[in-house]
């Protein structure tokens, strides 16, 4: 919609535009009510009306242009490693194709037989079911992570095969997935460009494997992983604020916060654990504090990994990046395992086997359901939902070594499996509300006499 102001002095009439601003001199002034200030809307054939943006572009017009959005993009950082001049060209040029061709794609959206009212249902649909399919991924994902727990802890007790040493076949087994780009016609090291962006990616997630798998020497399996997830989930919100600049939501974030509470009920000293000889043994005491810190280091690096592909979502898929997590792996878990002088030890049974092939393919879903879900949600929000692992594995553990968890153990799994399930929640079951709502918004305006 245009508007045009006149004044009586010079009879002079500006069109405003969206892009330009241009003037010309009316022979007579349009009436207006108000002394001194005269406006005039184009009709259909004057001069200037083909020029003003349609109806449904005038939302978007509005949120281009206003001094909010420039303001706030101004502020914005010039990122080099998690930023691209290129995605920034392409979504200016993106931005002026849409307003050219919105004329165009108005008339063809007009043209089809499909009605408005059908197209917004199947729009609205084809969301819920992405929706839902991520949260799927990611809760079978957290299932998965809950199994890694358990089958590296079997190994490691029955078979006496240590973390890293588990790490490493995984890894070797992982490297098959170069399959998925090379069928797909990509390069398997990323994108033109991306190299040094995807290898930075891989080295933070192979890294904060090693150190989560090394401190499984010093602390117990369900310490480390609890510690592990807490550092992950806090520190991915505060690095994608920085990095990447996307913010929670305030339930988002008090959902996240009450997990994160759970997960510290979890890590409190039992009544043994307190009277134990590791509070007055130096060497016990500080094994134990190199392996909290191994943990906490593991969840810097894999908050890390997390922004850092949510950086590269669109450039990089999960087969391409899936390999450089495994041929990373190949490289530093062996550094690991001679750094830490861990002893190498193959398996010498079917079973043995059995169970580290087992472990690599659970390793490969949660991987798949979590990278995924990188590409629709906050890093904050993926590492939150895995959190479930921990209540998951201590079920598990529970069903093959009946030993009674103590009082914080419970309350805080309960509250691990209260924030999941809020967070699921608040995310599926308003999306048939928001997009019914919308669409009755939509169809009264269209049905207002005023088009």
């Amino acid at each position: 919609m245009e508007s045009t102001h006149l004044l009586n002095t010079s009879k002079k009439r500006v069109k405003i535009h969206p892009h330009t601003v241009t003037a010309k001199y009316a022979t007579q002034a349009p009436y207006s009510s108000q002394p001194g200030v005269h406006t005039h809307f184009p009709q259909p054939g004057d001069e200037g009306y083909d020029d003003a943006p349609s109806f449904e572009d005038f939302g978007s017009f509005l949120e281009e242009t206003s001094d909010k959005k420039q303001l706030t993009e101004s502020r914005k950082w010039r990122l080099t490693l998690f930023g691209s001049k290129e995605k920034d060209t392409a979504n200016k040029l993106q931005t002026l194709g849409g307003a050219e061709g919105s004329e165009g794609g108005a008339r063809a959206a007009k043209a089809s037989g499909k009605g408005v009212g059908e197209q917004l249902a199947s729009f609205g649909e084809a969301s819920v079911s992405a929706s839902r399919l991520t949260w799927v991924g990611l809760l079978g994902a957290a299932l998965a992570h809950g199994c890694l727990i358990v089958l590296t802890r079997l190994a490691s007790e029955r078979f006496s095969l240590g973390p890293l040493f588990l790490l490493l076949v995984r890894s070797i087994v992982q490297l098959v997935s170069v399959a998925v780009p090379l069928h797909r016609g990509e390069n398997p090291f990323g994108p033109q460009g991306y190299h040094l962006r995807l290898l930075c990616y891989g080295v933070a997630y192979s890294l904060s494997l090693c150190c989560a798998y090394a401190s499984l020497t010093f602390v117990s399996p369900g310490d480390g992983t609890t510690t592990w997830r807490l550092a992950t989930t806090a520190l991915s919100a505060i690095l994608a604020f920085l990095l990447l600049e996307e913010r929670l939501g305030l339930a988002d974030g008090i959902t996240i916060a009450a997990g994160l509470c759970g997960l510290g009920l979890v890590l409190l000293p039992t009544a043994d654990e307190s009277n134990s000889d590791s509070q007055t043994d130096p060497v016990k005491f500080w094994r134990g504090a190199f392996g909290w810190s191994l943990s906490a280091l593991a969840g810097l690096w894999m908050a890390l990994a997390l922004v850092g592909y949510r950086s590269l979502k669109e450039r990089v898929g999960v087969g391409t990046a899936l390999f450089t997590v495994s041929w990373t792996g190949c490289l530093l878990a062996p550094a690991s395992l001679f750094l830490l002088q861990e002893g190498w030890s193959w398996p010498m049974s079917a079973e043995a086997w059995g169970l580290v092939l087992g472990l690599a393919a659970c390793s490969v879903a949660a991987f798949l359901g979590m990278t995924h879900a990188l590409t629709r949600l906050h890093p904050a929000l993926v590492s939150a939902s895995q959190s479930l692992e921990v209540p998951v594995a201590m079920l598990l553990h529970l069903a093959m070594l009946p030993l009674a968890p103590t009082a914080p153990e419970v309350v805080g799994n309960v509250m691990v499996i209260l924030s999941v399930g809020w967070l699921v929640a608040i995310k599926l079951l308003p999306a048939r509300g928001g997009g019914r709502r919308q669409r009755e918004e939509y169809e009264e305006i269209l049905d207002s006499p005023i088009k």
